[in-house]
């Protein structure tokens, strides 16, 4: 990884912020890229059948509550090991609480939500479409350019998930409206989490220190998820199994404190088109996992289709000689 961003000063003595790398001036090729871009897509890919694990006795928002209150402690915690300032300002934490809204509060609520109606490889693959909302977004909002090469590579990887998501529609034992269900409630949590990608990748983001960011954004989602909880569902409840608690703890420290200040550093860098390519990859290893531990059965569609999405991610990243 580069050089770890400066600590926050007070907004009133706050010294001239330094430039922004430019998002073009890299890609996921670049090897401070490339390596932590495979980390995401190992670490996210395993996630998938760990949340599903979650689902249960306790409600889904005190699950996605408890797991953001275990990142944002291990943020600060990090935070304080590194001397960084806990409080970088109002404006800091207010951009801060809008992410967590998004990425933290929003997208997982639904995610969770829609793997109670689809298999975790589906909402996995549903997922992968977040290519396309990161790169209209960032287009729109971020002057990101988007090139022929990219395009072509998109439409090529987005006709492979197509073909993997056919496939899991084609093996799908629950009854359509549960399918259709399950496909809104994802497709919401994508749009949630492309607008926190999206605002990551803003000139403010950049300037800020990645970890507290991540631990305001995270604190604050873990907040207003258990309001919401409490709200729905009544007091706080728990599941003492250790599967449920070794599952919380995974999916809140290397599932989010670990693996969101890695990803937001790569939105950072490359911009949020670019960066949505894990979530193409991300499928491939859930459908991997699936395969080991839940006896998947790879049909032609689904190779078909994964080859198609590495190829399509081959020809969006490289680089002419």
């Amino acid at each position: 990884m580069s050089a770890q961003p400066a600590p926050l000063q007070p907004e009133s003595s706050q010294p001239e912020p330094p430039q922004p790398v430019p998002p073009q001036s890299v890609s996921l090729l670049t090897p401070r890229i490339f390596f932590p871009f495979v980390l995401i897509v190992l670490i996210w890919g395993s996630t998938w059948i760990v949340i599903k694990g979650q689902l249960g006795d306790v409600p889904t928002s005190w699950s996605v509550a408890y797991r953001f209150a275990i990142a944002s402690a291990a943020m600060f915690a990090y935070a304080a090991v590194r001397g960084e300032r806990l409080f970088p300002g109002w404006k800091a934490v207010g951009f801060a609480g809008l992410v967590g809204l998004g990425q933290f509060v929003f997208n997982f609520n639904f995610v969770y939500r829609a793997e109670a109606y689809l298999t975790s490889g589906l909402v996995a693959v549903l997922f992968a479409l977040l290519m396309v909302p990161n790169s209209i977004m960032g287009r729109i909002f971020l002057k990101m350019r988007l090139e022929r090469r990219f395009l072509i590579g998109a439409s090529v990887a987005i006709v492979g998930v197509g073909l993997m998501l056919a496939q899991e529609y084609r093996a799908a034992e629950l009854g359509p409206q549960a399918v259709l269900l399950g496909t809104a409630l994802t497709m919401a949590g994508m749009m949630s989490a492309s607008t926190a990608n999206v605002m990551q990748g803003m000139e403010f983001a950049r300037t800020q220190s990645m970890v507290m960011m991540i631990a305001w954004a995270a604190g604050l989602g873990a907040l207003a998820n258990a309001v919401f909880a409490w709200a729905t569902a009544g007091a706080p409840v728990i599941d003492m199994d250790a599967a449920y608690i070794g599952g919380l703890f995974y999916l809140g420290v290397v599932g989010s404190a670990i693996s969101f200040p890695i990803y937001f550093n790569i939105i950072r860098e490359v911009g949020p088109s670019q960066a949505s390519w894990t979530s193409v990859m991300i499928p491939m290893i859930a459908m991997i996992i699936s395969t080991v531990v839940e006896g998947y059965h790879w049909a032609n569609l689904s190779i078909m289709g994964a080859v198609l999405a590495l190829a399509g991610l081959v020809i969006a990243v490289a680089r002419k000689s």
